[in-house]
């Protein structure tokens, strides 16, 4: 098969290439094809949801084993859409509060599924996750297919998502019918997956709606947590895409690195240590890249990540750095994990599920 990259740009979605790219995208998605699309997280593999064989190429694809669920995104009003109607059957006051403040945007709400979502999409469970992506190229794409979009990050499964077209067609070229180019996705990481069914409502995965704007908006809710060790294979099907996994990884040794930022220099000196003889990759602060290094991380590759005190673009270059370290052929990399507040619950999230160890 061969992929066909079709280039869009977001800003100019009237142009007749813009038209024509989008048009033959959805014509795609509507005969049982595949598309990777760019959200504002990171970049799907899309599939008709309501077409079991569609979404089955989806698995095929990536190698992603049945019992992960996968989550479908809707485009058209948030009010009375005719689509989600048919995917759900019940929207609790609390999602709807959420999908007003919301919607468009990287949050995915589980919510009862109807007869008509496959088995294959929930992984058998009672709830399907649903989101409205706020990227307009993928909102665009979803209203011309007139179909509801199952939709996994578009790598190859338990690898490192993808937040460009060139990381989608890495893990992918040759297995997709096509792969939507919009340049680099804004957030960086997956949506924020909640269960408003409960109180105080579940946050399965954190993402770019933090667990305090969904509180001020609809009332309690906690984080998911669980003592069971991350597992590549789980004993049943997940609640929700992505709990319990190793998960987001590269081919490197990943070593998380914990401490404030002052102290980060030291600490990072300490976990490399033992890798001396190894190619070093270094995930660096942007108000590091100046600082004395020891001897063994002057060596090391550096990716600039961005500054300590914006969360949002170590968010956005995350996978993006680890992908580059990886491409430079690095066997260890060093990454400090950011402060836990807002969107660094995120980060965090991602980081512990696709490391190997912590250094101390």
């Amino acid at each position: 098969m061969k992929t066909l990259r079709l280039a869009v740009d977001p800003a100019h979605l009237d142009t007749p290439e813009a038209r024509q790219a989008i048009a033959q995208a959805a014509r795609i998605l509507r005969s049982g094809g595949l598309v990777a699309l760019p959200t504002e997280t990171v970049y799907g593999l899309g599939a008709n949801a309501l077409d079991p064989a569609a979404v089955a190429r989806i698995f095929a694809a990536k190698q992603r084993p049945a019992w992960d669920p996968v989550i479908v995104h809707i485009a058209g009003p948030v009010e009375r859409n005719p689509i989600l109607d048919a995917l759900v059957t019940h929207v609790p006051d609390t999602a709807r509060r959420l999908m007003a403040a919301f919607w468009p945007g990287p949050l995915t709400l589980l919510l009862p599924r109807s007869a008509a979502v496959p088995d294959s999409v929930t992984a058998g469970r009672p709830l399907v996750g649903i989101r409205m992506p706020a990227h307009p190229v993928a909102f665009e794409l979803i209203r011309q297919a007139g179909v509801p979009v199952a939709a996994p990050s578009a790598n190859t499964f338990g690898h490192i998502s993808p937040t460009t077209a060139a990381h989608v067609l890495d893990d992918l070229d040759g297995r997709i019918d096509a792969v939507l180019d919009a340049g680099p996705t804004l957030h960086g990481v997956e949506s924020t997956v909640l269960d408003p069914n409960q109180s105080p409502m579940l946050i399965y995965r954190p993402g770019a709606v933090t667990a305090s704007q969904i509180e001020r908006t609809a009332g309690p809710v906690e984080i998911f947590h669980t003592a069971q060790p991350l597992e590549s294979t789980p004993r049943e099907a997940l609640p929700s895409p992505g709990v319990g996994l190793r998960h987001y990884a590269p081919r490197a040794l990943l070593i998380l690195v914990e401490g404030s930022l002052d102290d980060l220099p030291r600490r990072l000196a300490e976990a490399a240590a033992p890798h001396t003889h190894q190619r070093l990759g270094l995930m660096l602060p942007a108000e590091l890249l100046d600082a004395a290094l020891s001897t063994q991380l002057a060596a090391a590759a550096v990716f600039p990540w961005g500054r300590w005190d914006a969360p949002e673009e170590l968010a956005r270059d995350l996978y993006a750095g680890l992908r580059t370290l990886d491409a430079q052929g690095c066997a260890v990399i060093l990454c400090p994990l950011p402060p836990a507040a807002g969107l660094g619950a995120a980060i965090r999230d991602r980081l512990r599920k696709a490391a190997h160890t912590i250094g101390d």
